[in-house]
């Protein structure tokens, strides 16, 4: 990870001489963001499932951030900021097919009652996601259940800035989320059946 970081920050300017960054905004955006890139990689790991391609996002990701820091708001949220970043500069990488899918499934109004609680067997066990069962499920969820189960439930992000990150309601936010976390104890419930039919033979 080290080597990543490192070559990320050569390719920004960061430790850079100051007079180089005297028209640049290096000081306040490496302050900002590189507290996040543990965070922002394990999420594109997550989206991506793969190591390089997870690499290639994240420092795409902190690229466009950086140029568009300026547009930056101070006094904001920039977690949430640069997790959008993230989170847009996935989409765009993604086929015109794969996201017709996603889009294809992303249904809301068909399950308007579904409230996601704080604290649910899913996302304690989630929250301890060395599980293959659980990571295995999760892997398998439509994009737009997977970010907000593990914004949610891996990265501890809130609902506001789920809501913020994702550009949808709390509402679709909390919708989203109690599906996506059904769909995981679902799958798990399925596997362990499987494996209980497997050894009873």
């Amino acid at each position: 990870m080290e080597h990543i970081v490192s070559g990320l920050q050569q390719m920004v300017g960061f430790g850079t001489s100051p007079a180089a960054q005297a028209d640049q905004p290096f000081p306040e955006f490496e302050e900002l963001a590189m507290p996040l890139f543990d965070s922002l990689y394990n999420f594109a790991r997550w989206l991506v499932h793969n190591q390089n391609d997870a690499e290639d996002l994240v420092q795409e990701t902190y690229l466009k951030a950086l140029r568009s820091f300026r547009s930056f708001q101070p006094g904001t949220n920039f977690r949430a900021w640069i997790f959008r970043i993230l989170k847009n500069t996935f989409l765009s990488s993604c086929s015109k097919l794969d996201r017709r899918m996603t889009v294809g499934m992303d249904l809301e109004e068909d399950f308007p009652a579904l409230l996601a609680s704080s604290a649910t067997p899913e996302s304690l066990l989630i929250e301890r996601s060395g599980n293959e069962a659980v990571q295995c499920a999760i892997e398998q969820l439509p994009v737009i259940f997977r970010e907000v189960i593990l914004l949610c439930d891996v990265e501890d992000v809130s609902y506001r800035e789920m809501a913020e990150i994702l550009s949808i309601p709390i509402g679709t936010v909390m919708s989203r989320l109690a599906r996506a976390r059904k769909a995981v104890r679902e799958t798990v419930r399925k596997e362990e059946l499987v494996r209980e039919a497997g050894s009873d033979t």
